[in-house]
């Protein structure tokens, strides 16, 4: 079995509150990131990443390969067609309650991923919807989301 692979899924408070309440179990990926979606494995993980609010909020494993569905669980308020369709089964590892999300900037200034912005401009590393990232800023992320649940 290959080694897992890391990413950070970008999308909205809205549409990780419908992911929530589908039990973690599936996340969707837009129409435009195709050929990354499709590289998702069993094994590999996923960091939420909360557009707007700019905070991380959980850590799913997926279970399945990918597959393409056009049923409307998720939305894109600047594209009324996205439907997510590119999606895979996962299960929850760590999620924190709504009120406990951790921020990402103190992180973004930490991680490799993101050196390629300046500091100033941290937020440009979360634009688009998938981003590989490096097993030591999975770790760093998983730390501090540990953190913050035994705070909790």
């Amino acid at each position: 079995m290959a080694a897992p692979r890391y990413y950070i899924v970008v999308t909205g408070p809205e549409n990780w509150a419908k992911t929530a309440a589908l039990g973690w179990s599936i996340v969707g990926m837009k129409s435009t990131r195709r050929k990354l979606a499709l590289g998702f494995r069993p094994g590999d993980k996923i960091v939420a990443y909360y557009t707007g609010l700019k905070q991380f909020g959980a850590i799913l494993s997926v279970e399945s390969e990918p597959f393409e569905d056009h049923t409307r669980i998720w939305s894109s308020p600047d594209k009324p067609a996205e439907d997510y369709p590119f999606r895979v089964r996962t299960r929850p590892d760590l999620v924190l309650p709504p009120d406990r999300l951790v921020d990402a900037q103190p992180l973004a200034a930490a991680m490799r991923w993101t050196q390629k912005w300046p500091p100033q401009n941290w937020t440009l590393a979360f634009q688009g919807n998938i981003h590989e990232i490096p097993a030591e800023d999975f770790a760093l992320i998983e730390q501090a989301l540990q953190s913050a649940l035994a705070a909790a």
